[in-house]
């Protein structure tokens, strides 16, 4: 997920001083670093543990993605701490709250690195906060795994050190179009995005061209400003009156305004078939958008807490004990995989230099998590699986898993 406006721009261009981000020929054959001063050091040898930063929202808009993947990935680092750690050190997570702010977010990345010496840092579930924080972080040799950031672009723009956990955009985008297409048999879409996050409007440009390259016919496509609108009702009367009517719905909206944009189409009377990506795989979908008006919808996310798979089951059971609760989404599954991704990069490393960790990270090949195999042969976005969860009767059941055809 991402917002890219001016003045996220403005920060990246300071984050990165006068360079250009890293091109994706860098992610194989890393720029030469200056030798770090034996006090740059991350200082976690001596102490016989491996300081590791979380970089979560877990405050704002965001955190309802991103507090369980927060937890999610302090139980791996539990798990794994209880096994005997990494290469004989423990695993100590520093979390710092990014408060859904670009500016505590860059800002929390500089603490992880420069106070906490982090050796790896991991986080967020949207890319303008990835961004934000991305070039503090390949400026000082650190890899960053974003957890559940998903613009396919965003390695390439902030650099060799940055990685991906969650499939991009496009994928998901292209899985929920296919799935409108041929399983929903939707022939005639309405669109309405969110002009006001980079992530939105990038799912809604991705199902359109995908939509209609397959033979679907767009009827209208209408936006709103997710920052500033709440009532829904112009968009929604313009879609009543269209004389072609929809068979599906595509809603491109942030988690905090989902449930409630699904709540005001049903109170108008309409029952068409809602898709999404993403951005409704949160509980707050069906607190903000009600229990009936909710049915009827199906987005397309990570992984499904119906899957038998015993990696998944044991995942949930886990978490459970953890938090008292089952994982509240996707998300917390990511940030799960995520700390194993590192952990398993840091072991194979047998080292706990930034850079090494680096380059080992970039050689993954085959790593199986809870959401799918990871690899970064050809970039560090990952393909894996997309899965299609369906609301009904306000739980997440599954539906299918896509993996879209070019």
């Amino acid at each position: 997920m991402k917002k890219l406006c001016m003045s996220l721009m403005i920060l990246l261009v300071a984050l990165t001083g006068c360079g250009q981000p890293s091109t994706g020929n860098q992610a194989q054959q890393p720029a030469a670093e200056a030798p770090k001063a034996e006090g740059d050091k991350p200082a976690d040898s001596a102490g016989g543990e491996i300081k590791i930063g979380g970089l979560f929202n877990v405050t704002g808009g965001q955190a309802s993605l991103d507090g369980p993947s927060l937890a999610g990935f302090q139980l791996a680092a539990e798990e794994i701490n209880a096994a005997g750690g990494v290469n004989g050190k423990k695993i100590k997570v520093v979390s710092v709250d990014g408060k859904t702010d670009a500016t505590a977010s860059a800002n929390g990345m500089q603490e992880l690195i420069d106070v906490e010496k982090v050796v790896a840092v991991a986080g967020f579930s949207d890319t303008a906060f990835a961004a934000a924080a991305g070039p503090i972080a390949q400026n000082a040799g650190v890899p960053f795994v974003s957890t559940g950031a998903t613009s396919p672009t965003l390695p390439d723009l902030v650099g060799y050190s940055m990685f991906m956990a969650a499939f991009g955009d496009d994928v998901q985008a292209h899985a929920i179009a296919d799935f409108s297409l041929e399983k929903l048999n939707a022939k005639n879409a309405w669109v309405l995005t969110d002009t006001s996050a980079d992530f939105t409007m990038n799912v809604s440009k991705f199902f359109t061209d995908r939509y209609t390259a397959k033979g679907g016919k767009v009827v209208l496509e209408d936006k709103y400003d997710g920052a500033a609108d709440t009532d829904f009702s112009a968009q929604i009367t313009r879609l009543k009156n269209l004389p072609t009517k929809p068979e599906v719905l595509l809603v491109s909206a942030l988690p905090d305004k989902a449930g409630v944009v699904v709540k005001q189409i049903r109170e108008k009377g309409i029952d068409t078939p809602i898709v999404s990506c993403d951005g409704f795989d949160t509980p707050a979908l069906v607190e903000m958008g009600g229990v009936p008006q909710t049915n009827n919808v199906f987005f397309s996310t990570h992984m499904s807490m119906e899957n038998k798979d015993e990696k998944v089951q044991n995942f949930i059971k886990a978490y459970k004990a953890k938090t008292g609760k089952e994982p509240e989404n996707a998300f917390a599954a990511l940030g799960y995989d995520t700390m194993y991704l590192i952990a398993d990069a840091i072991k194979n490393a047998g080292s706990e230099d930034p850079k090494a960790i680096r380059d080992t990270l970039a050689l993954t090949k085959g790593f199986k998590g809870v959401t799918g195999e990871i690899s970064y042969e050809d970039s560090r976005v990952p393909t894996k699986s997309v899965t299609i969860i369906e609301v009904k009767d306000g739980k997440f059941t599954f539906r299918d898993s896509i993996i879209p055809k070019k």
